[in-house]
């Protein structure tokens, strides 16, 4: 286990936990159950970040970078971070609605002609025209009609499939025409379902900014923020840095391939396709847990962040599995709707995102609490999820 840098990274405030109400000992705690999951075999490595009260009180990294060597995982490791790239490229569009380029309420086909018309596939076979268009802001709630591949085994899923819809030798512009011929699941509007919508909210920043995704993400969000290892790819300079997973899931036997990310890729998926440090995340997380600011540096409003961090589902029906009882979604997240229901503790107004590798974050605002955690496991994910926020929240010592 490695300690707190003595300097904090890239200018977090820091502070020993007892200074912002936190248990060294329940943290401590916390580590040694990740390290005897470590020595079971059940995961390589993580790295634990938790800020409270403005200041970094936990960065710890445990077990190994990679499976296959006998070197540490050190707190700067770098880690794929999959669907916790939704949160950057959400960002990036509230900055653009900010600026008064673009309303949520947009129809998505006002700047993307290929989903100006869809068409909704029905049950028994066949389609009918969408009877609304599908809105910025159905995008970014994930209410938009479209899903991902895997979600499922009908017609839609499959069409996805066919079209290789997921294939890295595409541009985000190809992804967006493919999508455009395929039929949407449900009505825009009326459902929550996990989606390629991010994708597509990556190329509509692609062409109202007229840069790549990830050039405005790189200039816009990254370089403000000093988050110097946040990329679509590492460069090889720092590809000692990466962490890597089993082949196999220990627990299942399962094959767990991850994202190849030696290399630029031609398809910068704003859904999954980004990798970071559990310090560069926490710069983000920082900047919203602080109403849009970071040190001197604002991205978004006050009342923007609120905005995102707001329930935007009301009554609308959304995947058990995938969000759970007790919790909407917002602009970019999911959100906690009260105390009871989940499973694990927290408050309301708490929100979240994940990634399929194992990566998580949370922010709490109620109590001044933000925590990043790094892993890499396709399949674990869900456990160590739980397991965090049991653990963080048991530390909590006032």
């Amino acid at each position: 286990m490695s300690a707190l840098p003595a300097s904090p990274p890239s200018g977090l405030p820091s502070g020993r936990p007892e200074e912002v109400g936190l248990s060294t000992p329940r943290l401590e705690a916390m580590g040694r159950v990740l390290e005897a999951r470590i020595a079971a075999g059940h995961l390589p490595g993580a790295v634990v970040l938790v800020m409270r009260r403005g200041r970094l009180a936990w960065h710890q990294a445990y077990g190994r970078r990679d499976p296959a060597a006998a070197e540490p995982m050190r707190t700067d490791s770098i880690f794929r971070i999959y669907s916790m790239t939704k949160p950057m490229v959400s960002v990036g569009i509230m900055m653009l609605v900010e600026e008064g380029r673009l309303l949520l309420a947009d129809p998505i086909g006002q700047y993307l002609p290929e989903l100006a018309s869809p068409q909704v596939a029905v049950a028994g076979g066949g389609t009918v025209p969408a009877a609304a268009p599908i809105t910025v802001q159905d995008l970014l709630r994930h209410t938009s009609g479209l899903t991902y591949e895997f979600l499922g085994n009908g017609p839609v899923h499959k069409a996805y499939l066919d079209a290789k819809i997921a294939r890295r030798g595409q541009g985000n512009a190809d992804q967006v025409a493919t999508l455009g011929r395929l039929p949407l699941l449900h009505q825009p509007g009326t459902r929550w379902e996990y989606s390629r919508s991010t994708d597509v909210l990556g190329r509509l920043i692609e062409v109202i900014s007229g840069q790549t995704l990830g050039a405005f993400l790189e200039q816009r969000i990254c370089r403000p923020l000093g988050m110097a290892d946040t990329a679509f790819h590492v460069p090889p300079a720092q590809q000692h840095r990466l962490a890597e997973g089993f082949p196999k899931d220990p627990d299942t036997g399962a094959e767990m391939p991850l994202l190849e990310v030696r290399e630029p890729p031609q398809f910068e998926s704003g859904g999954g396709g980004m990798v970071s440090t559990a310090a560069d995340y926490a710069q983000l997380v920082h900047m919203l847990l602080d109403g849009g600011r970071l040190r001197s540096v604002r991205l978004l409003s006050r009342k923007t962040v609120e905005l995102m961090t707001a329930d935007h589902l009301g009554d609308r029906p959304a995947d058990p599995v995938l969000l759970g009882e007790g919790w909407g979604f917002g602009l970019g997240f999911a959100v906690r709707r009260g105390r009871g229901l989940v499973p694990t503790p927290g408050s309301a107004g708490m929100y979240h995102w994940s990634g399929m590798a194992g990566t998580t974050f949370w922010i709490d605002p109620a109590e001044q609490l933000a925590v990043v955690y790094m892993m890499q496991g396709i399949g674990q994910r869900n456990f160590y999820r739980a397991l965090m926020r049991d653990m963080v929240y048991a530390a909590i010592a006032d």
